[in-house]
């Protein structure tokens, strides 16, 4: 009888330490706030854009939604650290990616998760809800080496932004899934091959906006944009044909939320970090937040103050 509650006891404190060492990993849970989030992302889009751009698809994002033209890039001000940063939940010094055109990290990943790689909002998901489907569409390729492409039903390259949404909103009406990353190109290029600031830049980032609207037309058409909550933001601005700096219009980026859930608040007060995105997706979607990202989610957008 006594070896029994031995090993009773033994077994007892065997599963509150593995239950221990599992709350350790994440932090808070609660019910869903959505069915869905699509995050889009548009490369080398300064905040300082709206100040002359016509986009009226955005504004009206903004102002139905939430929103920051203050949100802020991680430093260096330069795309895989942003990107990586943004669904990764936290910046270079843990994540490693450092450099304009990372594809390994340059400073050993303070975490490696099942994916070989720093955990991503997708492991994340993965891991909490291994049923739910999930996509990435892009342009720039740089984006494919910053997810775990093994965890995704959706792994798309496209040759223009054009293509990319197609691709992405294609997949997103047929498989209804929980997350969809989509990565637009412009105007990032316009900002290197002509100039930030120049009317070919303004340009790029009205065609940005037309594609956003298209985004949305397609979900209220199918039905869906009443469950689904949008994210759009950026890795960073620019100056002259160049980034990575430390101005302000290099370092301020859109973040714009809108969708189920979101009250019409309009501008933020809340200091947003791009890697504050992946935690504020987590959130959304009711998963518990690893305690080694450094992302906070963005509560306020939430909360109905009427």
């Amino acid at each position: 009888m006594r070896h029994f509650v031995k090993i009773l006891g033994i077994s007892i404190v065997g599963i509150l330490f593995l239950n221990s060492c599992k709350s350790s990993q994440f932090s808070g849970t609660h019910k869903p706030i959505a069915k869905r989030v699509i995050l889009i992302g548009s490369d080398g889009f300064g905040a300082y854009a709206f100040s002359k751009a016509k986009v009226p698809n955005l504004r009206k994002l903004m102002m139905e939604g939430a929103y920051s033209l203050e949100a802020r890039s991680v430093l260096p001000s330069s795309s895989a650290v942003n990107w990586a940063s943004m669904i990764m939940g936290s910046g270079p010094e843990l994540h490693g990616y450092t450099e304009w055109g990372s594809k390994t990290p340059e400073l050993p990943s303070r975490i490696i998760g099942e994916g070989n790689i720093y955990p991503t909002i997708f492991s994340v998901l993965d891991e909490q809800r291994p049923k739910a489907k999930k996509g990435v569409s892009y342009t720039w390729g740089g984006i494919g080496y910053l997810f775990e492409k093994n965890m995704v039903d959706l792994d798309f390259n496209g040759k223009t932004d054009k293509e990319t949404v197609a691709k992405a909103m294609k997949f997103v009406v047929k498989e209804k899934p929980v997350f969809t990353f989509i990565h637009l190109t412009h105007p990032d290029n316009e900002g290197h091959e002509v100039g930030h600031g120049t009317p070919e830049y303004y340009k790029a980032v009205e065609g940005v906006d037309a594609l956003v609207g298209d985004i949305v037309a397609t979900l209220e058409k199918k039905g869906m944009l009443e469950d689904t909550i949008l994210i759009f933001s950026s890795d960073h601005g620019g100056i002259d044909k160049g980034h990575g700096g430390k101005t302000l219009a290099e370092v301020e980026i859109p973040w714009i939320i809108y969708g189920k859930g979101i009250p019409a608040k309009g501008k933020l007060a809340s200091s947003i970090v791009t890697y504050d995105t992946a935690a504020t997706i987590a959130y959304a979607l009711g998963l518990q937040m690893p305690d080694f990202w450094r992302g906070k989610p963005v509560k306020e957008v939430f909360i109905d103050e009427k």
